[in-house]
Formats: C-alpha cells, structure tokens, sequence
C-alpha cells in the first residue's frame, strides 16, 4: 500500500472527531455530543496529529486551540463527511423505498408502551412498513443514531441538537421514589429525598438515562447514595425494592402508579410516592439526523411522530403520572 494511501486509511476513522472538535473547540463538549469519553476525543486528536505529522491543537490557557494547520485541514474533512454522508443516504434510499425499513434505538422502559403505541399507529396508515429495533442504555441508543446505524433515537433526557442531530421532546414524565409497601415513608402523599440518605440505593448501570437523573435528585438532596445493588433495568430494581432491599428513583410502572400487588406472608410489595423536588421528572424525546436523502417509511414515520407524538401518547402519560 502506497504511504499516502496508508495515511488516509488510518485518517478515515477519526474525521467525525476531529470535525465536531472543530466545531466546539472543546474537548469535554465534543465527547458529549459524540456520545464517548473525553479520553477517546484526547487520543483521536493525538493519532491524528502523529499520522500527519503535525501538532492540530495546541494548549491555550485551560482550554484549547486548533493549530493553522488543523484550521487549513477542516474544510476538506467536512466535505468528505458531507459526500460520504449524501452517497450513504441515496444508497440507503434506494434500497429502502422497497422494504420500508426504519431503525429506532430505545431505552428500555421504552419497549413497554411509548414505542410500540407510536409504531402500532404508524403500521395503522403504513402496514408494509418494516422496524428495526434496538434496545440499550441512552449513550449507545444515541452512538446507534450518530453511526447511520439506526434512523431514530428514542430517549430520556432528549439527545442535544448538534452536529446533523435535531431532537423534538415528546412528553414529560414524573419520577417517583420506589419504597418497600413497609417502609416507614411509604404512606406519606410525598418525600424528601434527604431522609432516605442512610438507606440502600438500588439503581441502574452507568450510561444509562435513569441513573443520571436519580443521582442528579439525589445530589440535590445533599447526599450522595451507598449503592446496594446495580441491575440492568427497572423491572429488577423494581423487584429488589419489593423484596425491602432497598430504594430506587424510577419512573411510574404503569395506570393508576402508586401502588402494587402486595403478598404480605412474602413480605413483597413496593409503593411509588411523588418526590419533592422540581427536578423530578424525565423529558422524553426522539432525535434523528439530518439527511439529504431521507427515505420515504424514515421521512414519513418522523413527520406522524412529531407532528401526532403527543396526542398519540398522551392517555399514556395521564395514566402514568396519575393526572385525570
């Protein structure tokens, strides 16, 4: 392989990084909206700079800046993401008019009834109309949707709107403290966070939308929580509380949210009691990227949930937060 072929083959990979660094001209903002750790952005930019064999940032006081070099360099890596972007999309558009094919990543207390109600009302006016579905925490739902991977992103809190990602917030929904139906709170109409600091925190794995949210609630309450257990998702947080493990910070199960199915000689149910806290709650949304090919199913499907999304959910989120 010629040296300069060999060179942009180890270029390739790194032109998104170094394309949103261009942009923001900051390290921590740039992981953010790619969705990956700040040391991953640190040795993209170092690779790069080796493989050209030329400094691209340069320290400036507490932050950065990009060298002239890196400066001459930003048009032409924006152009090439740009054509390879538009070929991906007439190639995908092409294939994609005849299946109908359209990608969503969702979290997981997604799966339950937001998405299958938007999907379920899309296939009433589309039925030939295929999904592609994949479940995960928010940063990988958002790195599917940032890939080409997967048309649409649903997720809490919203994706930010950056680089060739716009967002549209569908709903919002109530976060409520999850307590064995013993526990000495579980019959107040609501809580103070900062009396369950000496309890147990059952909560869910990093990266995910619902930890972020809890410790942030939890921050404000001035503590931060002696983790008992780490689940994958809510249903065996849920089932820990049940069982007076501990507590969580989950959204409601489902209608009428408050109460469970109690087995006394079992000693196992669990109540949900509003938070007091103006922070309590999770917005929901779904995020795309912006295309010059937008398939037909993909263009028709965003159009139904932006324009309908709320409608179309909203005696699911009534049910959920216990409004009438």
């Amino acid at each position: 392989m010629e040296p300069d072929h060999q060179q942009l083959v180890q270029l390739l990979p790194l032109l998104p990084v170094l394309a949103e660094l261009g942009r923001t001209e900051h390290m921590t903002e740039t992981a953010e909206l790619l969705g990956v750790p700040q040391s991953t952005v640190s040795r993209a930019v170092a690779r790069a700079s080796a493989i050209v064999g030329i400094d691209l940032l340069v320290r400036d006081g507490r932050g950065i800046r990009l060298t002239s070099a890196a400066k001459a360099l930003l048009p032409y890596i924006d152009a090439a993401l740009e054509d390879f972007q538009a070929g991906l999309d007439r190639v995908r558009h092409e294939s994609d008019v005849v299946r109908g094919r359209i990608g969503v990543s969702f979290q997981h207390t997604f799966g339950e009834a937001t998405l299958p109600l938007l999907i379920s009302a899309f296939r009433g006016r589309h039925p030939h109309a295929s999904f592609e579905l994949w479940q995960g925490p928010r940063d990988d739902c958002l790195q599917q949707l940032a890939s080409g991977e997967m048309d649409f992103a649903l997720t809490a809190p919203i994706a930010p709107e950056g680089r060739g990602i716009r967002s549209h917030p569908l709903y919002r929904e109530p976060l409520r403290a999850v307590l064995h139906y013993r526990h000495p709170l579980a019959g107040r109409p609501s809580v103070d966070l900062s009396e369950l600091r000496h309890e147990p925190y059952v909560t869910l794995p990093a990266g995910v939308g619902l930890r972020v949210l809890g410790e942030a609630l939890l921050r404000e309450a001035g503590f931060r929580p002696r983790i008992a257990f780490e689940v994958q998702e809510s249903t065996s947080a849920r089932g820990l509380v049940s069982a007076g493990l501990g507590f969580s910070i989950l959204p409601p199960a489902g209608p009428g949210s408050g109460t469970g199915q109690f087995l006394p000689k079992a000693e196992l149910g669990l109540v949900e009691v509003p938070i007091e806290s103006d922070l309590a709650f999770r917005q929901i949304g779904i995020a795309w990227r912006e295309r010059n090919f937008e398939p037909d199913a993909v263009r028709l499907f965003r159009e139904l949930v932006v324009t309908e999304g709320g409608e179309l959910l909203a005696e699911l989120v009534r049910a959920r937060s216990g409004s009438p």
